[in-house]
């Protein structure tokens, strides 16, 4: 259930709207913020405030993004203590990640260009992460 940041509704609600899963699974990694914490997640498991401080964003801000993620079933947390610890749920989603990286690397970012698709298109805070 990834938040639709043009419109605040879940990816949830696209799925039951026809659209494909592999569809809602792009849209979930389409937003910045959560394409930061994955690549971070793809590192290590992580808590909150490492996360804020890491990715110099607010608490509110990585804990929406967080609840987003996991409820997209691509991330989970281990409790310890009064802290919960981040990670992902999937190994094939670090794969995913680098055969991403592989593809811009062999098209020379060309996506990043994309009068459709590219970070002018999309807005300021959709654009690509560098």
């Amino acid at each position: 259930m990834a938040i639709d940041s043009g419109g605040g509704r879940c990816v949830s609600a696209d799925i039951t709207a026809g659209v494909s899963p592999a569809a809602a699974l792009f849209h979930s990694l389409a937003d910045e913020t959560r394409l930061r914490i994955v690549q971070r997640l793809a590192r290590g498991e992580a808590r909150v405030v490492d996360l804020t401080g890491e990715l110099g964003l607010a608490q509110s801000t990585v804990s929406k993004h967080l609840a987003c993620l996991r409820d997209c079933g691509l991330i989970d947390y281990r409790p310890e203590g009064r802290q919960s610890f981040y990670s992902l749920t999937r190994p094939e989603l670090i794969d995913l990640m680098a055969s991403a990286e592989q593809l811009l690397a062999a098209t020379g970012h060309a996506v990043a260009l994309c009068p459709i698709h590219g970070p002018e298109a999309l807005g300021p805070q959709e654009g690509m992460v560098s």
